[in-house]
């Protein structure tokens, strides 16, 4: 695959967005690989990722900022620019069920995450044995009542000093502080075992069986300082009966958690998603 550069804008929607855009990296002798657009009529916003060849591309890409600053303020743009070589450091958090924790270490290592996966941290050892199997640095950062503060100290000091990028909460059944959450902003996913709204917070497949849904879910989402309230990266379904008992549907569930989990990394390491208003626009 060719080392890309990757522009993702979010601004007020007008005209002319597209093709400044389109014009600038042409004028420095990139050639465009992707590009896709949405608009939010309702909040008047636009919002674009467009991707580009670097073999030709004339303009450093440390001098982007300096030479683009022209067309950012014209058209009043956030906007953010990444490299498809750079590859985020991700750290995966686990409790006891490892069944998403099994289902990220297999894609990594069969390359379809492009992501380094650095180090496992997990409340209990559990996790550990899989964790060596994958090669991957196994932590156990213990969280009992009283020393939540000190175990994310710990955590953190793990994080820093592998130079983590991105943290994924794979069934990591604790609630991280707003101080450990304002640490990475927008770079923490969760996978909620639920259709969010419906049946947030704790046990939601027990609630679910005992309100008799003909459907459930799962749902990936960045993490905020409300629980189950962050933007939803990504959600999948499946159907159930009244012939499904509680244990039939935790298993159901298990398997999309898996699926929406994988998705929202897999989008996330390769610069699709931009969020706004509590909501994520995901380009496919």
């Amino acid at each position: 695959m060719p080392d890309s550069a990757i522009l993702l804008i979010h601004c007020p929607d007008r005209k002319g967005i597209v093709a400044a855009v389109a014009d600038f990296i042409c004028r420095h002798n990139g050639n465009i690989l992707h590009a896709d657009q949405h608009q939010d009529a309702s909040l008047g916003l636009f919002f674009m990722r467009v991707e580009w060849d670097l073999g030709g591309f004339d303009l450093d890409l440390a001098d982007f900022a300096a030479e683009f600053e022209a067309i950012a303020r014209e058209f009043r743009m956030r906007w953010r620019l990444e490299r498809s070589s750079a590859r985020p450091k991700a750290a995966i958090f686990v409790s006891r069920h490892d069944h998403c924790l099994a289902d990220l270490l297999y894609r990594h290592r069969s390359g379809e995450l492009a992501c380094h996966v650095s180090l496992v941290i997990s409340n209990h050892p559990d996790a550990s044995d899989l964790a060596g199997f994958y090669r991957v640095p196994f932590h156990h950062v213990p969280v009992e009542p009283g020393n939540r503060e000190a175990a994310e100290e710990e955590q953190l000091r793990l994080l820093d000093a592998h130079g983590i990028d991105l943290v994924v909460l794979a069934r990591y059944m604790q609630v991280l502080s707003p101080a450990f959450v304002a640490r990475y902003p927008q770079r923490i996913i969760n996978v909620h075992h639920s259709f969010l709204p419906a049946f947030s917070g704790p046990r939601p497949y027990h609630r679910a069986f005992e309100r008799g849904v003909k459907l459930i879910g799962a749902t990936s989402h960045y993490v905020t300082n409300d629980l189950d309230e962050g933007p939803i990266i990504e959600q999948d379904v499946v159907r159930v009966s009244h012939r499904d008992q509680l244990e039939d549907m935790v298993q159901k569930g298990r398997d999309l958690e898996k699926v929406v989990l994988a998705r929202a990394v897999r989008w996330h390491a390769l610069h699709r998603i931009l969020v706004y208003a509590n909501k994520t626009v995901v380009f496919d």
